[in-house]
């Protein structure tokens, strides 16, 4: 342990050696203490789910509290627990609660208007705020505001742009939405994400916060329980607006099978990783001798505007579009086909398969396909519209030419407008390019979401700051963190977001003299990405400008290394790789900036470099390509990966929902093709739903009255004057620089890749045969302990008609898998 942290202890070296001996002791004492113990419970779901890093680290916390915690009196102790009773958020927003509101639940399918209707709303309104889940959309709302002759400030974690006078509109990121500022219209865009492990404390901050007399929420359906609780527990009125799908979805009969060639004018292939993104675009060009758009979030605004905006034009050789899962809410598209590249994707730790909701959400955006004929006689019927209506009349997109604002729009791209009109002949399509990911993907566009029953929290800067007032000086303020995060109780339609990056930063800089506790808080939010050396050493220095007084000016800071933009740009990984921490480290810089304006005093040379480092990152980016025979093999390692997956999977017990949901499929439709991949259903997509709506890891805080043990997340700390925008979470710019499929450690996705139903069935015969080894095994240990059981005369029967051995079963399951 660093001198440093031991001195915070208030413990020497002699003094460590012997309370660590003594901790040795308590935690072997554990192994006797069985799963009730606390302490015992969380380092066996550490070891069992944890890296060695978590289990160090969960170690390292109990230390805290064996230093710590004997130092507390009773009254102390009873203390702490009534400051962690966080059963009822709305009382953190008391002059929000003098405000008589109204709130109008808009919920249907993507596609359905349901935005476009609130964003009507919020048009007419003299004041109010747009609050998104990406940047990409609050500056989208933020153009469109302006474009119409509405000022509108923009506030995101890592920009402003302030309109001139009164700020009467805002455009943010949820994050970042006004709760001391009374308004005339809210609208919170995406609010199923309230119920986000990771995020969910925004949307709940915003929704419960907000000072607006009407307050618009726009998501899915499945939230419609969860509002209706909220609201009458805090006295609102409700009016629920349910809206349908304005143009049919289909889910096609099979795949590309791995064939850019069958791509048709108007598809949009989704790719989750940049480079993937950039290597897809040159290869279908090659390919198809046509241009290819590409938008993803860390693109400049204007960029995206511009490129969507050639998408959309249906006379220009743009046939295609290839983006992130950024389409998947708000931009205005006009996608024919929706074709995933992958079922998986990186949420900033590890490649996970994608969740129901995810798959919905960005096949749903198929179906606003326009001809050149049709969009001509769109851009008449607005040109008559904008001569007669008023100028808060909502432009059309898909021209440039119909009133003043919409010649501005046109400049800067497309905005939200109103949802296509409900026509049956225009259909959107989805499916995937390889034929592998296409069970999972059909299983899930055919497949309800899990129902959302709790809205994330977490507690204001306030409670944690009175909440710090009750340890020594010097405490770690880790373990302060966590242990607020474990003692507090919440309601049953809350979850408390956990803890994990935070941890991570409180360590970093726990050393650093001069901090206040608000301080703290505020780096603990901060968008670091903690896995990377670099920007924990970075994050470290501009701690140390807080809290010593140092000089904060970009060019004195020895951790930037400016000196990459000399370099000229080559397709080279680890130079990639170099670029990227320097633009997380710069916008980690701009978003302290705001923050701390009087130490980060260079805000304006900062952006400038961050803007020539995307630059470099996109020239670099335009080296990288795949070849028809790399895409190939990296697809064949994939499917690879899926098969040893799911075999790990059946081999822990977890095949026999998936094989249920296989079976369901079957029964509800009619096989044409034997080979047809859409009879496919695995259970594990609405398992891996059912996860991120109840479950969570180290640090993990589900205390509600019940005491149920929490399931660690990560989120940001703030309350309801801070400017908190977390890195991780749902969003259009997260991890897109990495491509998953290149990295050693990519972890396969819980689906079967099978290539036909024969192959279904040997596996389950495999299945079938492990199943009857493993109830042989137990039968002779029984009969070894003499002991008499009754097992049933069909089990007996059935484990004695079956003579395999182990060699035969693994020949059995590779025959099975392909392998």
């Amino acid at each position: 342990m660093e001198p440093g942290l031991l001195e915070s202890l208030r413990l020497d070296e002699n003094t460590f050696k012997e309370t660590w001996a003594s901790y040795e002791k308590y935690i072997l004492t554990l192994s006797d203490a069985g799963d009730e113990h606390p302490e015992a419970k969380a380092l066996q779901e550490a070891i069992k789910n944890g890296s060695e890093k978590s289990i160090d680290a969960r170690l390292r916390y109990a230390f805290y509290g064996h230093v710590i915690g004997s130092q507390f009196t009773i009254a102390e102790l009873q203390n702490q627990r009534a400051l962690a009773d966080l059963r009822y958020p709305s009382e953190w927003y008391a002059t929000t609660r003098e405000v008589k509101r109204t709130v109008h639940l808009h919920v249907g399918p993507t596609n359905s208007g349901k935005t476009y209707h609130a964003l009507k709303r919020l048009e007419q309104a003299e004041t109010g705020v747009y609050a998104g889940p990406l940047r990409l959309l609050a500056h989208e709302i933020y153009t469109r505001m302006n474009a119409i002759g509405k000022p509108c400030s923009l506030v995101t974690g890592e920009e402003r742009r302030l309109s001139e006078g009164e700020q009467k509109l805002w455009s943010c990121t949820v994050e970042m939405t006004p709760v001391n500022t009374e308004v005339e219209v809210a609208v919170i865009d995406e609010i199923q994400m309230i119920n986000n492990h990771e995020r969910g404390w925004a949307w709940t901050q915003a929704f419960l916060g907000v000072r607006a007399k009407e307050v618009h929420l726009c998501g899915e359906e499945r939230t419609v329980p969860l509002i209706q609780e909220m609201t009458a527990a805090i006295g609102d009125k409700l009016i629920i607006h349910k809206y349908e799908r304005l143009s049919p979805l289909k889910m096609m009969a099979k795949s590309l099978e791995g064939d850019l060639n069958k791509l048709e004018k108007g598809d949009c292939v989704v790719s989750f990783s940049v480079m993937g993104i950039h290597a897809l675009r040159k290869q279908i060009e090659k390919n198809t001798g046509r241009k290819v758009a590409i938008i993803y979030g860390s693109l400049p605004p204007e960029t995206r505007a511009q490129q969507a905006r050639l998408f959309n034009d249906p006379d220009n050789d743009y046939d295609f579009l290839v983006a992130s899962d950024a389409i998947g809410m708000g931009l205005n598209l006009s996608i024919k086909r929706v074709i995933f590249e992958s079922s998986q994707k990186n949420n900033g730790h590890k490649t996970v398969p994608l969740m129901i909701s995810e798959v919905k959400q960005i096949g749903g955006r198929a179906g606003r396909y326009r001809t050149a004929e049709q969009s001509s006689k769109e851009a008449t019927e607005s040109n008559q519209a904008a001569e007669s209506n008023t100028a808060q009349q909502t432009p059309s997109t898909s021209n440039g030419q119909t009133d003043a604002a919409s010649a501005v729009l046109a400049r800067l791209g497309p905005v939200p407008s109103k949802p296509v009109s409900k026509d049956p002949g225009t259909v959107g399509f989805v499916t995937t390019l390889e034929k592998f990911d296409f069970p999972s993907i059909s299983f899930a566009m055919k497949t309800q979401a899990e129902p959302i029953l709790t809205a994330g929290l977490f507690p204001p800067n306030n409670v944690i700051e009175r909440f710090v007032s009750y340890f020594p000086p010097g405490t770690p303020f880790s373990y302060i963190l966590l242990r607020l995060n474990e003692i507090s109780r919440i309601h049953p339609r809350f979850h408390l977001c956990g803890l994990k990056d935070q941890l991570v930063i409180s360590d970093a800089i726990q050393t650093v003299k001069g901090l206040t506790t608000n301080d703290r808080i505020i780096f603990c939010a901060a968008p670091c990405q903690t896995r990377n050396p670099k920007l924990l050493k970075l994050v470290r220095t501009l701690a140390e400008c807080v809290g010593m007084r140092k000089n904060g000016e970009l060019l004195n800071i020895p951790d930037f290394d400016l000196e990459l933009l000399e370099r000229e740009p080559s397709a080279d990984r680890n130079y990639l790789g170099q670029l990227e921490t320097l633009h997380k480290g710069l916008v980690l810089y701009l978003w302290l900036s705001f923050r701390f304006s009087g130490v980060f005093t260079t805000r304006a040379l900062a952006t400038h470099v961050k803007e020539l480092v995307e630059d470099a990152i996109a020239h670099t980016l335009g080296r990288f390509s795949f070849t028809e025979d790399k895409r190939k093999k990296l697809a064949e390692k994939r499917q690879r990966l899926m098969i040893q997956s799911l075999k790990e999977d059946i081999m822990k017990g977890n095949g026999e929902g998936m094989l249920k949901g296989i079976q369901e499929i079957g029964e509800e439709e009619e096989v044409k093709d034997p080979d047809d991949e859409s009879m496919i259903s695995l259970k594990s997509l609405a398992e891996q739903d059912a996860h991120h709506n109840t479950g969570y890891d180290i640090g993990k805080s589900t205390n509600y009255c019940q005491d149920p043990e929490p399931d660690a997340v990560h989120d940001i700390l703030t309350d309801t004057a801070s400017f908190a925008e977390p890195e991780s979470g749902p969003r259009d710019d997260y991890d897109e620089y990495p491509m998953p499929e290149l990295e050693n450690d990519c972890h396969s996705s819980r689906f079967a890749p099978f290539e036909s139903l024969r192959e279904i069935e040997n596996m389950v015969d495999a299945i079938v045969v492990h199943n009857i080894l493993l109830e042989k095994e137990v039968v002779k240990m029984w009969a070894e302990m003499g002991t008499a059981i009754e097992l049933g005369e069909g089990l007996v029967k059935r484990s004695e008609s079956v003579e395999l051995s182990v060699e035969d079963l693994d020949k059995t399951t590779a025959q099975s898998a392909g392998l």
